[in-house]
């Protein structure tokens, strides 16, 4: 006998399951046998939540690959398949221990191609089986299973398992008239069904059932015990449909008369009242919360009122979710929670000096920092500032300071912030409000004295939405931040004891009453020996563990980091060093990963291989050979650097000055001044003054596309413009930087340290600076001057007697 459903639903969002369908359903193969050695080497088809039932005609989509070839192939050969339920639905290459070992044997009756592209397959289940083992894995699985044979109830108990066929086709028949989630012709089958087992296996089949449930029925050898467990499962699901009909039943009163909204919000109500209230659920967890925190009575009398206003609202207001939010950032907040600290300066000397190589002075401060809090035992002193070039270890100093205290690491970027409620939170009465930036950090800390370190402060930025720059007083300053004041908490909350760390690349662009509440420490850049040392000891180690390559396959001799430095990076820091050291290594990588043959010291003429044309060319000193170019110093955000003042003389009916190179108003000025301080005093240095009314001037700066500016090019400009009238050769490997005035005096200028190393960098022997600048000269390490010559100078005469030979260029 078979029983047909008309409809039949395939599940389009899964691979190799259904779960919305009306099976058709047949009488069970009782005397199912396979032939010899039929099931010896059976295809295997692994489903997604659902599982099969003998005499159960069901589709199939199938989603993986193997399952359709698996399928295609048994259907063309008109063999049988061997269905088995995954135990995890997102396995998608299943192996035995991924598949439960009770499954049905089925016949392909159809494949179908449905109108989306996807396949689809008629199953029809035949008798239970067991799988033993997988026999081939490619290019499907097939297996060795076994026939499962029911153990249907002895004669004596037919009166009783009658009956219970009978209560489960009442339950059966109940839920589907109540739930209306199957069609009513499904009652005129299950009245039917002669077969128990047919019986048991379409109920099975029809029911969305938990997939353990339904496997464990399947895997039931007696049928009585199968069907006790069957009505189990039906009653709960009988008690849910009378659950939710009543529900609904009571949010039926006066529907007619309200919108679709007001009914949903009815059946919630209907639904929380069933669970539970809530709300109280909510308040009450708040109380157990607040218990256990160590905050002072202010505070606590606050919560109270803010947490009996929740209990005034609506579980169903707007205003709730606010209010819920704002209870539990007050509960989420730190208050009283303190870290202890470590004062052992030798400890934090030791941990400085294992994280960071060089940048002595600055560890010197730092340390000098932790020694007043240790005798003080008070945070209130001045704000560090780390700033310096990028890539030089400003964040990663930060880092190592919280690790030395034992305190919590907090770090927020500031680069590009612009909103002032990003810093100071905003007001409750805005949708989606929330605390700011620093009230959120210490939530996640959990200690009310982490090492906050505030990176990028300079790169702040100001608009309509306010000046995030100005909110960041509060939080820095030692005397206001005791009571620091967020719009969304509402509650002065004490920062006193965080220990705040800025970092900044540039100070000019960070605003002074912020500048004055920070102790500022230069973090300037490395010298080439640093750079290759830090490499050796940081960035070689950490780059081969991260590459997973052992330090006997690769080396790297210092000539060769000398080399990269040199040729391939250009900065202060060691940012670039590190990726240059990447690239190699995820070269070297590939090259074992492939087992090829390689030198496993890599020296200098190999690194064309590795990182391809050298990117930049050294800056060198380029000689004195033409009148008119003199070597000057600037500094940029990346560290020192060397550049050229190029001048020359064109006859000319109306002479002017022409300036190019892509520079500011404020170096044009310098040039405008250096010529004309050298007019008026053109007699001292032998100038006709003619030559001013009959030649042009042109002053060049190259590397037009780089923007220049600043003043410390004065003393440059002017000992160009009189190289160039005089003819008179400048001093070889000569530099110089400094301000001039009319007058011809020279003022002192900044970024002396990073000018200097690039001086060094490029080969220069002499350098000329205001007197003013010994200080800065004297507080830099005697490594870092070796083999340069400082001349101090206090005016433009004592420049150019220096810098300008008495012998003539030689013209072509």
């Amino acid at each position: 006998m078979t029983t047909v459903i008309e409809e039949v639903f395939l599940n389009e969002d899964t691979e190799d399951e259904v779960t919305d369908f009306i099976p058709l359903i047949t009488d069970g193969d009782d005397k199912f046998e396979f032939k010899k050695g039929e099931n010896e080497n059976i295809v295997i088809l692994a489903l997604r939540n659902m599982v099969m039932f003998p005499g159960v005609i069901m589709p199939v989509s199938l989603g993986r690959k193997k399952s359709l070839v698996s399928v295609k192939d048994a259907y063309k050969k008109k063999a049988l398949i061997a269905v088995f339920t995954q135990k995890e639905s997102n396995e998608e290459n299943p192996k035995i221990n991924d598949l439960y070992h009770t499954g049905t044997v089925a016949q392909v009756i159809k494949i179908l191609e449905m109108p989306d592209g996807s396949t689809s397959a008629i199953l029809q289940g035949k008798k239970r089986i067991f799988l033993n083992e997988i026999v081939t894995e490619e290019p499907f699985m097939r297996g060795s299973v076994k026939v499962l044979e029911d153990i249907n109830p002895p004669a004596r108990d037919k009166k009783e398992f009658s009956a219970l066929l009978e209560t489960l086709k009442d339950a059966t028949i109940k839920i589907i008239r109540s739930s209306g989630l199957m069609p009513m012709e499904a009652t005129f089958a299950v009245k039917n069904i002669e077969s128990a087992n047919s019986l048991i296996n379409f109920i099975c089949a029809n029911f969305n059932f938990k997939l353990t449930d339904k496997q464990a029925l399947l895997e039931t050898d007696e049928v009585k015990e199968r069907g006790y467990t069957l009505l189990g499962l039906l009653n709960k699901e009988l008690q849910m449909v009378e659950l939710k009909l009543a529900i609904q039943s009571k949010t039926q009163e006066g529907i007619e008369q309200q919108q679709r909204e007001y009914y949903l919000h009815q059946q919630i109500k209907a639904i929380q009242d069933e669970l539970g209230d809530s709300q109280m659920q909510d308040v009450q967890t708040l109380k157990e919360k607040a218990a256990h925190k160590k905050w002072n009575p202010e505070i606590k009398e606050i919560f109270e009122k803010e947490l009996d206003k929740l209990e005034r609202i609506s579980i169903h207001s707007s205003d709730y979710g606010v209010q819920i939010n704002y209870l539990e950032t007050i509960i989420g907040l730190p208050w009283g929670v303190y870290s202890k600290d470590n004062f052992n300066l030798r400890n934090a000397q030791k941990l400085l000096n294992k994280d960071h190589f060089g940048l002595e002075k600055v560890k010197e401060r730092i340390i000098e920092h932790l020694a007043v809090l240790k005798l003080k035992n008070d945070m209130k002193s001045p704000i560090i500032c780390l700033y310096g070039p990028p890539g030089v270890g400003k964040t990663s100093l930060g880092k190592s300071v919280a690790e030395a205290l034992r305190r919590k690491y907090v770090r927020i970027s500031l680069g590009g912030l612009h909103d002032e409620a990003e810093i100071r939170g905003h007001r409750r009465t805005y949708i989606g409000a929330m605390p700011g930036r620093i009230i959120q950090s210490l939530q996640k800390a959990g200690t009310s004295n982490p090492v906050f370190i505030l990176d990028e402060i300079d790169k702040v930025n100001t608009d309509f939405k306010g000046d995030p720059a100005s909110a960041l007083l509060e939080v820095l300053d030692p005397e206001q931040n005791n009571t620091f004041h967020d719009n969304f908490l509402d509650i002065d909350y004490d920062l006193s004891r965080v220990m705040f760390i800025a970092t900044a690349n540039n100070l000019a662009t960070i605003s002074q009453p912020l500048l004055d509440r920070m102790e500022l420490i230069d973090v300037s850049g490395y010298i080439l020996e640093e750079k290759v040392e830090i490499a050796i000891r940081h960035l070689i180690p950490k780059e081969l563990e991260n590459h997973g390559i052992v330090k006997e396959q690769i080396k790297l001799p210092k000539e060769t980091i000398i080399k990269i430095i040199d040729a391939y990076t250009r900065e202060s820091g060691v940012r670039e060093l590190d990726k240059q050291i990447t690239k190699i290594m995820r070269k070297v990588a590939r090259k074992i990963a492939m087992k090829e043959n390689f030198d496993a010291v890599i020296n200098p003429g190999q690194l064309k291989e590795y990182l391809g044309a050298e990117r930049y060319s050294r800056d060198k000193y380029q000689g004195n050979e033409y009148a008119g170019v003199v070597t000057g110093l600037a500094w940029t955000a990346a560290g020192g650097d060397i550049l050229f003042v190029e001048t020359s003389l064109s006859k000319a009916k109306t002479p002017k000055l022409t300036l190019t190179g892509n520079l500011g108003d404020v170096m044009k000025e310098s040039a405008v001044l250096a010529l004309e301080y050298l007019r008026s005093h053109a007699s001292h240095w032998n100038i006709p003054e003619s030559m001013f009314e009959e030649y042009s001037v042109h002053v060049h700066v190259p590397e037009g596309a780089i923007p220049k500016d600043g003043p410390s090019a004065g003393i440059t400009m002017v000992t160009s413009l009189a190289s160039a009238f005089t003819k008179r050769k400048v001093r070889a490997n000569l530099a110089m930087t400094g301000e001039m005035t009319l007058r011809g005096k020279v003022l002192p200028v900044g970024g002396i340290k990073e000018k200097i190393l690039a001086a060094k960098r490029a080969g220069i022997k002499d350098v000329i600076l205001c007197s003013e600048n010994k200080k800065d000269i004297d507080e830099i390490k005697d490594s870092y001057v070796k083999g340069l010559k400082f001349h101090y100078v206090d005016d433009i005469k004592e420049v150019l007697d220096f810098a300008l030979l008495r012998e003539k260029v030689i013209e072509n």
